[in-house]
């Protein structure tokens, strides 16, 4: 950014099961960046990281067993929110450590990764 940056995080407390949403405000001076194509460039080719498309809010069921993180990007003034949701018993933790130990030995990323991760 080459400037200071001033992003407010915020966990959503909510009574469900599993998953994690959360939303990040970001302030910036320059309206002129449109930031939900800078992520959509930048998580192009990321098996597990899914931009939505403008509108579309991300639901903590859409992530449930996966190893997968929704995000939504909407600009409102010169505010940028950006939500996420993971499914916090997978994406936050078992499954980022099978994510991480397949790029360490350069095996496929979604190795492992693939089959939902519940009980029936």
């Amino acid at each position: 950014a080459g400037r200071k940056v001033s992003i407010t995080f915020v966990p959503h407390l909510a009574p469900m099961n599993r998953g994690i949403h959360a939303t990040i405000y970001v302030k910036t001076h320059d309206n002129s960046c449109d930031l939900h194509a800078v992520y959509e460039q930048a998580y192009a080719d990321e098996p597990f990281i899914d931009v939505l498309p403008k509108g579309i809010y991300p639901q903590t069921r859409s992530v449930k067993g996966s190893n997968g993180c929704q995000l939504s990007i909407t600009q409102q003034g010169n505010h940028w929110v950006i939500a996420s949701v993971i499914d916090n018993l997978v994406k936050g933790a078992s499954g980022q450590a099978i994510q991480v130990l397949n790029l360490m030995y350069q095996w496929p990323e979604d190795t492992g990764l693939i089959a939902p991760a519940l009980a029936f």
